[in-house]
């Protein structure tokens, strides 16, 4: 089963990238964030026409995801992050597929930091550390893959001071992914690639991409009972250089289930 996230920031303006996309590499289920469009203008026909069923939550000009899922339908299982009934982003979906519950996150980019922003993303981060813990001890073979605007260590972004007051690389947001994992959930990318760049984003400015100044803001996680089916990870780094691209691109795993 090859699993994949992507964040493709404006699913109807670039609905024709993704689509070329997913018909060169076939992913079986992809989760999307950032679809910034209301759950009517979703473009489930369009993906239903090459065989991609899915289920999403949108919203007007910002933020919405959705799941995937080739040949098979998904079976939405939780439509919001639990923690706080007030809090309406469209940030999580969650939907099990052949045996496997996915979980599709877009994290809070938290900038500018210090402020209101960044301390919803850290409070969004802990209601996500409390369910997910609450799946490890349900023992569920679960991935969990999306955009969680965190870059982990200094090793995935490019040498830079530039960013060094930004939301994506602050101590207290390293501190919540590395908690994150310790619940006992597998980097996968990491896993199968341990050093060296693994840029899932680079920035539309300064022509970052031209220079290859990118960062991993994209990770896919794998409780324990999926950990040991890894078969292979890795980024579609193509699609970033097509015209009218995402930021980012897409990154992938395989799992032997």
């Amino acid at each position: 089963m090859k699993i994949a996230t992507f964040n493709i920031n404006n699913i109807n303006k670039r609905l024709r990238n993704l689509r070329a996309w997913l018909q060169q590499e076939k992913p079986d289920v992809v989760c999307l964030q950032e679809l910034k469009t209301e759950d009517g203008f979703f473009p489930a026909q369009s993906l239903g026409s090459i065989g991609y069923n899915a289920v999403w939550v949108g919203q007007p000009s910002w933020n919405g995801v959705a799941i995937l899922a080739r040949d098979r339908m998904p079976v939405l299982t939780r439509s919001q992050l639990p923690g706080d009934e007030t809090d309406h982003q469209a940030r999580y979906v969650e939907a099990a597929i052949a045996g496997v519950l996915i979980g599709c996150i877009y994290l809070p980019n938290g900038n500018p930091q210090p402020g209101p922003k960044f301390d919803y993303k850290l409070a969004w981060f802990e209601r996500l550390s409390a369910h997910t813990l609450g799946l490890l001890e349900a023992r569920l073979p679960v991935v969990l893959a999306g955009d969680y605007n965190v870059v982990p260590t200094p090793d995935d972004i490019y040498p830079t001071r530039s960013l060094d007051k930004n939301a994506l690389v602050q101590p207290a947001s390293r501190a919540a992914f590395q908690r994150l994992l310790a619940q006992g959930w597998t980097d996968a990318l990491r896993k199968v690639q341990p050093t060296g760049p693994l840029w899932t984003f680079w920035d539309y400015k300064f022509e970052r991409w031209q220079a290859d100044k990118g960062m991993r803001l994209d990770h896919l996680l794998l409780s324990s009972q999926l950990a040991p089916s890894l078969v292979d990870a890795g980024v579609d780094r193509w699609v970033r250089g097509e015209e009218n691209a995402s930021d980012h691109a897409p990154a992938w795993i395989v799992l032997d289930t």
